[in-house]
């Protein structure tokens, strides 16, 4: 089995999309490989086998064409404050920690994350592991297991990833060379440049500098690539929306303080007749969009106050009264309803809190998650849709309410305003069937493009790893990898 780590500069280095597609190109030449990240730090996460994922490993497993597993990513931080997250190990919550108190504890995290490199690499031909962060980081170095860490404790040999787009990238790359220890540099077999714009030979003297400078190999110049962006991403909403064409629908998202699974949306950034447009703090929802939509949070109490706090909940009152279309998903859905009771501090101090109320439901949050792959039909026009659920909290509906949705397991999901203009429910990943997705644009008076979103995303991973094929030297890296030992 071979092996190999990409370890990045920094943060949102490009990392997960470059694995990704590197993955994809392998096993188009037949290599069997499986996605593994020891560590990652999201809220952005999707339903494994018997448990959940950072988004960026299932994202990974179907480049892999593989069946997503808990094995692929260990151990998973999902933030609910600025200094407190949610820690997910193989799949399952163990507790919620304190930023310090994480930093201690982490060291006893990495008996699970060998115990799922072991399994994970027993069936496989190659792994490319990804890094967090970055090794650089000398003051987390203690009790790492997300980079150097795990690199020397399974002796996987290291790539380094850099990012030419935000600049520096020659000081970053030879400055990791200079803050690491030696024996974590001796770990480092190679760099690639990643996000490059322009003409490449201009580079060709930084290129020659790093690898003088570090003893380091480049096996690549990797420039922008069209297809990355059309693959979820993971760590940060990315603001770049299409031009609106005339007579485009807009629909907007506001962006909390803690969303979660904001990749719901990528169908609708893609369809050619809608504006997506996601709000940032301190800026007024759009008084011109035709759907407005409550996003999945970690965090629902303290997100519904920061959504006060912006008065984004005047905003969507006078959205309503104009008769704009309202949804809410997961914890959106929760703030929809009369209250959220948190008599376990769940979330914090135990609490009841006032809902938006615009729908006649009630939540009160468990310590328990449900975490599970669902698909059925919507009930007001039997359209059919896949996704899937990760949440705390059980929402009561009064007998009357009408249900949004069917499951196929024959339970009835959310709740719908009689009018219709009003919904809300469970399900991530609603838009991602074109059934589905277009029965929503017809009632806005927009026509779906009829492009399934795992369609999209096959076709766009072909693309970069034909593309990386052309960029990185392969080989090079493959001879690396096959230097991993135990």
């Amino acid at each position: 089995m071979a092996a190999v780590m990409l370890q990045g500069t920094g943060s949102d280095v490009g990392k997960s999309v470059l694995v990704a597609g590197l993955y994809r190109l392998l096993a188009n030449r037949g290599l069997k490989v499986v996605p593994f990240k020891p560590q990652n730090m999201s809220n952005n996460a999707a339903v494994a086998q018997c448990g959940e994922i950072g988004r960026a490993q299932a994202l990974q497993a179907m480049a892999c064409r593989a069946v997503p597993s808990i094995d692929m990513n260990p151990v998973l931080i999902k933030p609910q404050s600025d200094t407190g997250a949610q820690v997910v190990v193989h799949g399952k919550v163990i507790g919620t920690l304190g930023a310090a108190d994480y930093q201690h504890r982490k060291g006893e995290l990495l008996s699970a994350v060998m115990q799922s490199w072991d399994r994970l690499r027993a069936g496989a031909d190659m792994v490319i592991v990804e890094g967090a962060g970055s090794p650089a980081e000398i003051n987390l170095r203690a009790g790492d297991i997300a980079n150097m860490g795990f690199a020397r404790a399974a002796g996987v040999p290291v790539v380094l990833v850099g990012d030419i787009d935000r600049g520096g990238v020659i000081a970053s790359i030879v400055g990791t060379k200079a803050v690491i220890d030696e024996a974590d540099a001796a770990m480092i077999h190679g760099f690639v440049i990643n996000k490059f714009r322009g003409d490449v030979r201009l580079f060709d003297d930084g290129y020659a500098q790093i690898e003088q400078r570090t003893g380091w190999s480049g096996l690549g110049v990797i420039p922008w690539l069209a297809a990355a962006r059309q693959l979820p991403a993971e760590d940060a909403v990315v603001l770049d929306a299409a031009a609106a064409t005339d007579g485009a629908i807009t629909i907007a998202v506001p962006m909390l303080s803690r969303i979660a699974n904001f990749d719901d949306f990528d169908p609708l950034a893609h369809e050619p007749g809608v504006r997506l447009t996601m709000v940032p703090p301190g800026q007024p929802l759009p008084g011109d969009a035709a759907l407005i939509i409550l996003p999945g949070t970690k965090a629902t109490i303290a997100d519904l106050a920061f959504l006060r706090a912006q008065g984004w909940d005047i905003d969507i009152a006078a959205h309503v009264r104009r008769g704009g279309a309202l949804l809410g998903i997961c914890g959106g859905y929760q703030m929809l309803g009369q209250a959220i009771e948190d008599p376990d501090g769940v979330e914090g101090a135990p609490e009841t809190v006032a809902g938006l109320g615009y729908l006649p439901v009630a939540t009160r949050l468990t310590a328990d998650k449900r975490v599970v792959d669902v698909t059925g039909t919507s009930l007001r026009d039997d359209q059919p849709f896949t996704g899937y659920e990760i949440h705390v909290g059980q929402t009561r509906a009064l007998p009357q309410v009408q249900p949004l949705l069917r499951l196929d397991s024959g339970e009835h999901d959310g709740a719908v305003s009689p009018d219709g203009r009003i919904a809300g429910c469970y399900i991530h990943r609603l838009f991602d069937h074109p059934a589905q997705r277009g029965a929503w644009l017809a009632r806005l008076g927009a026509q779906g493009d009829g492009v399934a979103q795992d369609h999209r995303v096959d076709q766009a991973l072909d693309a970069l790893a034909a593309s990386l094929e052309n960029y990185v030297d392969i080989d090079r890296l493959l001879a690396i990898a096959r230097h991993s030992h135990d």
